[in-house]
């Protein structure tokens, strides 16, 4: 796909603190490149996340999402000169990964192995519990639970180390449309209490738009356009200003607009505040 120059944004010059109440840089990309054999994945890619922003990544499959990712995660080491990752990074998966022979509470606690004593990590662990509306499920198998229980034990398990950066990689894209609803709006009221800053890698246009301050679509490696989202959350596609953008996004991944897609058809009306 040919990127156009007409979704191009600046990247912006920031102090320490911004007008819409975001902080430091969490994590700083700079000219990143990654090749697997002959194949260009990222080409040069620029990405700033700041503390209390929640960016959505939109892309097409083979663009690089996963790839960036794994290298936010220190899954795919990176120099520092290429990126830089500011405090601690948890990440939440499209499978919440949970180990079935152990507790709930425990796998929340897993997330602190190296951390306090035992006694503090299992009062982290259901604090955390706690938070995600889970408290009854502490001594639970993990197989017992539903889809959407076990997406909220894998969010546990990602804020309760209280990360800087939270990355999130498809974590709702498994369940159903009213799971996913109550799902982003306890993403977003957690994002609110801890404030860490937020990358969800997403396939769903109006997940994105529901959910972001700000939406990136990567193409060919690199950020190929993005936009800030000043509208409220609640929003909804009859927005103008939402519609707008939507309109916009699906043209930068080279969707026609006046197609229906059953992933992008969905209202955007998240509940989320």
């Amino acid at each position: 796909m040919t990127r156009n120059p007409r979704h191009q944004t600046p990247r912006p010059n920031r102090t320490d603190a911004t007008e819409d109440g975001t902080g430091r840089s969490v994590a700083t990309v700079t000219e990143l490149h990654r090749s697997f054999g002959t194949t260009h994945v990222l080409r040069g890619l620029d990405l700033e996340i700041r503390g209390g922003e929640f960016v959505a990544l939109l892309g097409r499959s083979g663009s690089g999402k996963s790839t960036l990712l794994r290298s936010l995660a220190g899954l795919d080491p990176a120099s520092p000169r290429e990126l830089t990752v500011h405090g601690a990074v948890s990440v939440a998966f499209q499978e919440p990964r949970l180990l079935p022979w152990r507790t709930v509470e425990d796998n929340v606690a897993l997330a602190l192995a190296n951390g306090p004593l035992r006694r503090i990590r299992r009062e982290h662990a259901r604090r955390s519990l706690d938070e995600v509306g889970l408290t009854e499920k502490r001594d639970a198998w993990p197989l017992s639970l539903s889809g959407g229980q076990a997406q909220r034990v894998s969010l546990a398990r990602a804020l309760v180390s209280k990360p800087n950066l939270l990355l999130l990689d498809e974590p709702f894209s498994a369940l159903d449309a009213l799971t996913r609803i109550e799902m982003h709006r306890l993403v977003v009221a957690l994002w609110k209490r801890h404030r860490p800053g937020v990358l969800l890698v997403t396939h769903d246009v109006d997940e994105a738009l529901a959910l972001a301050d700000r939406v990136l679509v990567l193409d060919q490696g690199q950020v190929a356009a993005q936009w800030s989202l000043a509208v409220p959350r609640g929003r909804r596609n009859g927005d103008p200003q939402i519609s707008a953008i939507r309109t916009h996004v699906l043209e930068a991944l080279g969707v026609d607009a006046g197609t229906r897609n059953p992933r992008t058809e969905r209202p955007t009306e998240s509940g989320a505040a």
